[in-house]
Parts: C-alpha cells; sequence; structure tokens
C-alpha cells in the first residue's frame, strides 16, 4: 500500500464509492417490497379473519347482506394497507 490511503485497498474509491451506494438503493428496493408484501397478506389475514369471525345465520340474502355488512366495516382498513403498499413501491 503505497500510499496508505484505505482506499488503495478496494480499488478506486469512486468506483468503490458508485457500487456501495449501488448496493444501498437494492437494498433500500428490497426493504420496499418485503414491506409491500407484509402490508398486503396484512390486509389479506386482516380480511379472512373478519369474516372468519362474522356469525353468518339465516336465509341467502340474510347471509348476503351480513357479509356485506362485515366487508364494509373491514375493507376500507384493508384498502388502506394496499395503497400504502403501492405507494411505497413506487
Amino acid at each position: 500500500m503505497e500510499g496508505g490511503n484505505l482506499g488503495d485497498l478496494f480499488g478506486d474509491p469512486e468506483e468503490f464509492q458508485r457500487r456501495l451506494g449501488e448496493f444501498a438503493e437494492q437494498m433500500q428496493g428490497a426493504q420496499r417490497l418485503a414491506w409491500a408484501d407484509n402490508a398486503i397478506k396484512l390486509a389479506v389475514d386482516l380480511t379472512v379473519a373478519a369474516i372468519n369471525r362474522a356469525n353468518i345465520q339465516g336465509t341467502t340474502d340474510q347471509q348476503a347482506e351480513q357479509l356485506r355488512t362485515v366487508m364494509a366495516t373491514i375493507f376500507p382498513e384493508a384498502v388502506t394497507l394496499v395503497r400504502e403498499a403501492r405507494a411505497g413501491l413506487q
């Protein structure tokens, strides 16, 4: 190491810095994708859990109305989670 510079150990310091920046961008992209996947999974799990907890009874029309009521309650939350997940990917 003639120059005594740590950059000599990794070659061109500017190239090393550029590659390090690219790596950081890739990691951020992977984190955004993982967060989006988790948010979408949470939205699905939330919806499934709400429907499974509903005590659906009565005629077909009554059951349909009960399911619509459950969905009207949970759907806005699920949509918000998915919207945030999509925004995180952009």
